[in-house]
């Protein structure tokens, strides 16, 4: 069997373009964190979620903005990687480390960049502080990362 001399080209670019709407919690979450404030869920039996959820993950009961408390602003790092190479899409341009963050007041891990200046500042156990940046959006990234205390 021969093969066809002709050959059909089509470009196809799967793309997701879409906005998120994410309701009152995570609204308030958001402004918030313009007001450098974070925010958890505080769940029926003294959990403190954070970022904060609509539904407690255990019993699927709802938490509106009602069940919001403050958290934080500092915390300490629980587990880590670094990232030796930042990539464009990652918060930081420099090496920087992905944590997970109990921060003060909350019961479970929130992940973000740290900008501890090396590999060998990192530590598992280390007290970390938010960096806001100076022009909030209305995101995650209002927390442009966090550092260790006093200083990095």
């Amino acid at each position: 069997m021969s093969e066809s001399p002709h050959v059909f080209l089509a470009e196809h670019v799967v793309a997701y373009d879409y906005k998120r709407s994410v309701g009152p919690v995570l609204g308030r979450f958001f402004t918030e964190l313009q007001n450098g404030k974070i925010l958890g869920s505080k769940t029926a039996d003294g959990r403190v979620l954070v970022p904060p959820v609509e539904a407690d993950p255990e019993t699927g009961n709802g938490l509106g903005t009602e069940a919001l408390v403050a958290v934080g602003p500092g915390g300490t790092v629980t587990s880590w990687c670094w990232v030796h190479e930042p990539r464009t899409a990652h918060p930081l341009s420099r090496p920087f480390a992905f944590a997970l963050i109990q921060l003060d007041g909350a019961t479970s891990g929130f992940l973000h960049a740290v900008d501890a200046g090396d590999e060998s500042a990192m530590k598992t156990g280390m007290r970390v502080a938010p960096r806001f940046r100076g022009s909030p959006a209305g995101g995650i990234l209002d927390i442009e990362c966090f550092a260790p205390e006093g200083g990095a």
